[in-house]
């Protein structure tokens, strides 16, 4: 979902460490995602010394996947992310596989991950096939605004479940994110400076307890929307406001071109 709500309370100046008038980094979703299309652009970050963050699916589909891409089953795979691991780029969980999966396979899933990596994600992306997330659509929302989602929802056709946080319906897994999990990715905003919009992040909902932190990012889904976000005026504007930028996007989605990161995306 992509959001303008505004801030709950002022935007706060961070100082931030050695220096550094403002912070950058990368959310890549895994959908699409395989070596031969998002490995080019990996290989550039360590060249240019970025760490970023990039989710995985650790299980196989078993059914008809919603938009394809490797998972942590398969051996070239995962080598390559365990590679990409120990050059320091996070590792995060966008689910246990690319379509919905019950409270076992969630498990099975996160068990892979850590027999995999070696440790649990501590970040969570939810990805919008799966009926097994949390709080997700209407349900990360309250008051008018939630009724004017259900509303467009209704009228566009749409009918989505989303019952991790149910207890009793087989895809509740909320206990096991709240013991398993830290962050979880929640809105994402048409601004370059994601702090300025949520700068309470990451926070604790009471109401919708068994997320331990949420945090928001900003919104570079595909190279254009990438691009756009990060064109020279929104980065001048991120440094004067010394602010913070968690770029959502999919490397899959366009950023390499014939085995080599598009012009579009190379410094």
């Amino acid at each position: 979902m992509i959001s303008q709500r505004t801030p709950d309370r002022d935007t706060r100046r961070i100082t931030w460490p050695e220096g550094k008038q403002f912070a950058f980094t990368i959310i890549d979703d895994t959908d699409r995602s395989t070596v031969e299309n998002v490995g080019p652009i990996y290989r550039l970050l360590k060249e240019l010394g970025l760490r970023t963050t990039k989710t995985v699916w650790p299980l196989a589909p078993t059914q008809t996947p919603a938009y394809g891409g490797q998972t942590l089953e398969e051996p070239a795979y995962r080598d390559w992310v365990r590679q990409l691991a120990a050059q320091r780029f996070e590792i995060a969980f966008h689910g246990a596989t690319d379509h919905s999966s019950p409270r076992t396979a969630v498990i099975e899933s996160l068990d892979r991950f850590r027999s995999v990596l070696g440790q649990a994600p501590r970040m969570y992306v939810m990805h919008g096939p799966q009926k097994e997330a949390l709080y997700w659509g209407e349900q990360r929302l309250d008051g008018p605004s939630r009724t004017l989602y259900r509303l467009g929802q209704q009228l566009a056709g749409r009918a989505e479940q989303f019952l991790g946080h149910v207890e009793g319906s087989p895809y509740f897994w909320g206990d096991i994110c709240r013991d398993r999990i830290t962050y979880v990715r929640n809105f994402v905003f048409r601004d370059v400076n994601t702090l300025s919009r949520d700068p309470i992040m990451p926070y604790h909902d009471p109401r919708r307890p068994y997320v331990p932190y949420w945090f928001s990012a900003s919104e570079g889904g595909s190279i254009r929307s990438f691009c756009e976000l990060l064109r020279e005026e929104n980065q001048d504007r991120l440094v004067s406001e010394g602010g913070a930028c968690i770029a959502y996007t999919h490397f899959a989605s366009g950023f390499t071109r014939e085995g080599r990161p598009d012009v579009r995306f190379v410094p």
